[in-house]
C-alpha cells in the first residue's frame, strides 16, 4: 500500500470535501492536506493527489499555487480529483500540463459533477444540485482504491 496524500481545497459547497471524506473513511491511511494552511514535503508520500472544485474552468487558486511552488514533484506519481458544475470530463488538462511541466507523472484523473453557484450559475440558483451523489462518491472511492492498489 502506498503512502498517499491529497492536497485539497473545497470552500464553497464542500463538493470536493464530500469525495475526500468518503475516501478517507474507506482508506484511513490517506493524509489530507488543506492547501493554503499546511505545507508538507512530497518526499513523505509515494502518491500525491490534487483535489479542487473547478472555478471558471480552472482548479482553485490555493491548490494551483501550491502545485506551482512545491519542491520535489519531479518523478512523483500524482493524480487529480475535482468537481464541476459542467462537463467534468474536460477539466484537468491544464493542471495536468502544469504538473507534468514540474516533472510529475499524472497517473489518473477523476472528475464528477458538483453543486455549483459560482459566477453566472448564481443567477439561476445554481446547477447540479444533489451532486456529488452517492454513485459519484463511490466512484471516487473506487478510483483511489485502484490507484493505491497499483503502487
Amino acid at each position: 500500500m502506498s503512502r498517499t496524500a491529497i492536497v485539497y481545497r473545497s470552500p464553497h459547497h464542500g463538493n470536493t470535501k464530500k469525495l475526500l471524506d468518503a475516501i478517507v473513511n474507506a482508506h484511513p491511511d490517506v493524509t489530507l492536506i488543506h492547501a493554503g494552511e499546511n505545507d508538507f514535503s512530497p518526499d513523505m508520500f509515494d502518491v500525491i493527489g490534487f483535489a479542487s472544485g473547478v472555478y471558471l474552468s480552472a482548479f482553485g487558486r490555493p491548490v494551483t499555487e501550491l502545485a506551482e511552488r512545491l519542491e520535489g514533484l519531479a518523478g512523483k506519481d500524482c493524480f487529480l480529483l475535482y468537481t464541476s458544475g459542467s462537463n467534468p470530463e474536460k477539466y484537468g488538462r491544464a493542471f495536468t500540463r502544469k504538473l507534468e511541466g514540474r516533472g510529475a507523472r499524472v497517473v489518473g484523473k477523476f472528475g464528477c459533477y458538483g453543486y455549483d453557484t459560482y459566477g453566472p450559475f448564481k443567477l439561476v440558483g445554481g446547477v447540479r444540485k444533489g451532486h456529488p451523489n452517492g454513485a459519484e462518491i463511490e466512484a471516487a472511492v473506487g478510483f483511489c482504491r485502484e490507484l493505491m492498489e497499483r503502487k
